[in-house]
C-alpha cells in the first residue's frame, strides 16, 4: 500500500491508461462488425449488379446508361398514344350528350328523325336502299317505349350507324342492302334477324372494340371510295374483313327491285378490230360486298 500511495499518480495515470485501452479495444471490435457487415452488403450489391450487367438488356455502362435509354422510350410512346387519340374520336351519340339524361320521348324522336334524314340523304347520293329500311332499328323505330337500360347503347349505336351510312352514301355506291349490328336491348330480340351480328363487345386494357356489319353493292371503284372513307375517318374505324363476289346470281334476301344502275351495269364490250391481234374487251361488272368494321373506343 505503501508503494501505491508513493506512486498514487503512476497508479492513477496506469489506471486510466487500462481503460483508454480498454475502450479503444470495444470501439475496434464495433468498427470491426460494422466492417464485416458493409463488406457483406457490398458484396451483395456488387453481385446483383453483376447480375443486372449480364441480363438482357442490361442497365448498361460508363457509356451506354439502358435505363436512361428505356425511360426516353417509355416517354415517347406516352407521347405517341396522347397523338394517336386524334384519330380515334369518340362518335356522338344521337341524341347528343350535351343534352342531359336521355328521356324516352326524346330518343324515340330522334331515332325516326334519324332514320328519315339517311333515307333523305341516300335519295340525294343516288343509293338505293331495301323499302322502308330501318338501318337495322327495326324492333325499336316505331316502340314508345324501350327496354330498361337500353337507351343509352341504343343511342350510341345510332350514332355510329350515321356515321358508316353516310361513309357510304360519300361513295355513292349503288344500293345499300343491310346495316347488321350488336343486340344492346331485350327488344332486338323481336326484330330481324338480318338487323343484327352474332358477336359481343370485345373489351380489353385499352379500348373496347365495336363490331358492325355492312352488306351492299357497288363497282370497283366505289368499293375502293368506301374503303378510303374509313381510312379518312377522324374516328377509330378498321375493316377487318371484307367478302367480295359478282352481285349477278346472288340471292336477294332485301326482297327489293334491283336499281337501275344495275339494270344497266354490263355496258356493252368494247371490242378492238386491228389485225392479226386479240380482241380487246373492257366490262366492269356490279360487285355485292360484305364489309366488317370495327370501331375503336379508347378507355379513358
Amino acid at each position: 500500500m505503501g508503494w501505491i500511495k508513493r506512486n498514487k499518480f503512476f497508479v492513477i495515470s496506469l489506471i486510466l491508461a487500462l481503460g483508454m485501452l480498454g475502450a479503444a479495444g470495444f470501439y475496434d471490435y464495433q468498427s470491426w462488425n460494422r466492417n464485416d457487415a458493409a463488406f457483406a452488403h457490398l458484396n451483395e450489391t456488387y453481385g446483383k449488379l453483376q447480375d443486372l450487367t449480364h441480363k438482357q438488356p442490361s442497365p448498361g455502362n460508363d457509356k451506354v446508361d439502358n435505363i436512361k435509354a428505356a425511360r426516353d422510350q417509355e416517354r415517347q410512346l406516352r407521347d405517341w398514344v396522347r397523338q394517336a387519340k386524334n384519330y380515334f374520336l369518340p362518335i356522338a351519340r344521337i341524341p347528343d350528350s350535351n343534352s342531359g339524361p336521355l328521356r324516352t320521348e326524346e330518343f324515340a324522336q330522334a331515332l325516326s328523325r334519324t332514320i328519315d334524314e339517311l333515307q333523305h340523304d341516300a335519295t340525294n347520293a343516288n343509293v338505293a336502299l331495301p323499302p322502308d329500311f330501318g338501318f337495322s332499328f327495326t324492333a325499336e323505330r316505331n316502340r314508345v317505349t324501350f327496354a330498361p337500360g337500353s337507351l343509352e347503347p341504343l343511342a350510341v349505336q345510332l350514332g355510329e350507324v350515321k356515321t358508316i351510312s353516310e361513309i357510304f352514301f360519300g361513295a355513292r355506291v349503288n344500293s345499300l342492302d343491310s346495316v347488321q349490328r350488336l343486340r344492346v336491348s331485350d327488344d332486338d330480340t323481336s326484330g330481324p334477324q338480318s338487323d343484327y351480328i352474332d358477336e359481343t363487345l370485345q373489351p380489353n386494357n385499352q379500348a373496347v372494340l365495336t363490331p358492325y356489319q355492312i352488306t351492299f353493292r357497288a363497282f370497283s371503284s366505289e368499293i375502293a371510295q368506301v374503303l378510303v372513307g374509313f381510312e379518312n375517318s377522324p374516328h377509330g374505324f378498321i375493316v377487318k374483313g371484307i367478302n367480295v363476289q359478282p352481285a349477278a346470281g346472288t340471292a336477294d334476301t332485301t326482297s327489293m327491285a334491283p336499281p337501275p344502275s344495275e339494270m344497266a351495269a354490263t355496258p356493252a364490250p368494247a371490242v378492238s378490230t386491228g389485225k392479226g391481234g386479240l380482241q380487246t374487251v373492257l366490262k366492269e361488272q356490279l360487285l355485292r360486298v360484305t364489309i366488317e368494321v370495327e370501331i375503336v373506343k379508347p378507355k379513358n
